[in-house]
């Protein structure tokens, strides 16, 4: 075993080995043939290559030399292609801060049994008078670069689960094509960790329709992992028991905490609302929002259109319920 792995336990040590094909043999050799792709690409700014970093992207490419190497560049690249959303990219930010503190993202005190951290999400809480879902994204984001730090994570990876209880349809009417190309860019092309399910618990109509238009802009590994449980909760405690769930996802533990994650982050900050107020508040995330020109998704001015509902058949609507599988 080499310094670089000496945060995993040795049972995580053997799952890298099976799962991830890491040998600590040929590790710094493995980290070397990644870095040197580099030169390969002028027109990014790498700007940070040291061994602990691109052990993350081989963990989340299962030590495929080439396509960690992408997804390397791709991390870089969106960061290039959307400054605005990283100048103030930190806790304390007025926008991310209140995500934070309405649990986006939240994260259980207890790993699932296969060592996953579970992200929740309560879509409701979103208040869109005091951030927009650009800082949403980049509290999620900005959460998962702190928690991939842990190279436990790095190998079991994260479970995510979303509440949309209560969800409105003129909430949902936000989620525009740009807006969940930025996410989609963000989440499954350009960060390095491992996603092994997605829950959506208590979905309306309308994000069943959603999910029909955003379907086949995803990675088919991803599609596997999403799971449409609707109020059959009996179904999410399948893959994750409910030993270890809040009473909101019918589980045995209290009711979920939404500052539970912001308190980690922000630390004695949390209380400190002095700076987040409208007059303060941080207008480039908005800007981003209203300039965003998807290149793979047309244009429209809003994703949930009932009509998409009416060409749901009942067969579709089976076709989304994924195997229970997380292969």
């Amino acid at each position: 075993m080499t310094h670089l792995q000496a945060g995993l336990s040795p049972e995580t040590l053997e799952k890298a080995r099976l799962e991830l094909n890491e040998n600590p043999d040929t590790l710094h050799q493995d980290i070397q043939e990644v870095r040197d792709m580099v030169i390969t690409r002028p027109d990014i700014g790498f700007l940070r290559t040291d061994d602990a970093f691109i052990l993350r992207f081989l963990r989340a490419r299962k030590f495929q030399h080439f396509e960690a190497f992408r997804l390397l560049a791709q991390y870089f690249e969106y960061r290039q292609q959307n400054l605005d959303m990283f100048k103030s990219f930190k806790a304390t930010d007025p926008g991310i801060k209140q995500a934070l503190k309405d649990g986006f993202p939240g994260g259980l005190a207890n790993l699932d049994h296969y060592g996953r951290k579970i992200l929740v999400l309560f879509a409701a809480n979103w208040d869109q008078s005091r951030y927009t879902l650009v800082d949403i994204l980049r509290a999620i984001l900005l959460s998962l670069e702190a928690m991939i730090e842990d190279p436990e994570l790095q190998v079991n990876g994260f479970v995510l689960i979303i509440d949309w209880s209560n969800f409105t349809f003129k909430q949902a009417s936000k989620l525009t094509p740009s807006m969940l190309r930025l996410a989609i860019e963000g989440l499954q092309d350009s960060f390095p960790a491992r996603f092994g399910g997605i829950h959506f618990v208590n979905q309306p109509w309308y994000i069943h329709a959603l999910y029909t238009v955003i379907r086949p802009f995803l990675k088919e590994k991803t599609r596997k992992r999403i799971f449409l449980h609707g109020n059959n909760l009996n179904s999410l405690h399948q893959l994750i028991h409910p030993e270890i769930l809040p009473s909101e996802f019918g589980g045995m533990l209290p009711p979920y905490d939404m500052g539970t994650w912001a308190r980690t982050l922000l630390d004695h900050e949390y209380d400190d609302d002095s700076e987040c107020n409208v007059d303060s508040y941080s207008t480039p995330a908005k800007d981003i929002e209203k300039d965003l020109s998807p290149k793979s998704m047309k244009r429209s001015q809003s994703v949930v259109d009932p009509g998409v509902l009416k060409r749901m058949d009942k067969n579709e609507e089976e076709n989304m319920q994924p195997l229970l599988s997380l292969d």
